[in-house]
């Protein structure tokens, strides 16, 4: 008889998280025995139950599902990740692949692919959603900086160069410069459409 998978499943909403966990407890070699709704919760639970694979959705309180993979990835290289997201976005693809994660699909994916997934990256493969992938591909790298991403997600409340550079312990003109340069890079007018573009293209 094959060995049970292991997975751990986070995902901050509890009625996508049941349905996920009940989906995939239908498959006669998975059982989920963790879940939790944070990702600064991720690796406490992975290293508590001694899992196979991670299941991580991107957005998530305490920390982004990306930012789960890569401590994970860290912790226990031995486990597998694989990314779910609502938002196709090329940009979290880049960034989950950098995170360590073995697949990267969409959430409302059909429940077969996703417990085939779960098989084929423990057995060493990459599965990555072939729509995100083009897309990827399409939009090429992300042309920010660590810094002008941090100073772009801080103005996304409207804050002022001053508020930003209070905020960020910036100069002004330090702050001006980066703002400048991130709107010049995506070729928009001003910052909220700085901002909205990266947002959208999953660089923030």
């Amino acid at each position: 008889m094959s060995r049970t998978i292991k997975v751990l499943l986070a995902e901050d909403q509890s009625m996508v998280r049941e349905a996920l966990a009940a989906l995939l407890g239908l498959e006669d070699d998975i059982e989920v025995v963790a879940q939790v709704a944070r990702g600064d919760e991720v690796v406490a639970a992975a290293q508590a139950h001694g899992i196979d694979v991670a299941l991580l959705d991107i957005e998530m309180p305490g920390m982004t599902g990306i930012e789960a993979a890569a401590q994970v990835h860290k912790a226990l290289p031995d486990v597998r990740l694989v990314v779910l997201t609502t938002f196709g976005r090329p940009g979290y693809l880049r960034s989950a692949m950098e995170a360590g994660a073995d697949a990267f699909l969409v959430k409302d994916a059909p429940a077969a692919q996703l417990a085939a997934a779960v098989r084929k990256v423990l057995a060493g493969e990459r599965v990555i959603d072939p729509t995100l992938a083009a897309a990827a591909l399409a939009d090429g790298a992300n042309p920010l900086t660590d810094r002008e991403r941090e100073v772009l997600r801080a103005a996304e409340d409207g804050s002022t160069n001053a508020e930003l550079a209070a905020k960020l312990h910036l100069s002004q003109g330090t702050v001006r410069n980066y703002l400048s340069t991130a709107i010049q890079k995506l070729a928009v007018r001003n910052r909220a459409e700085a901002a909205r573009l990266a947002r959208e293209k999953g660089w923030l």
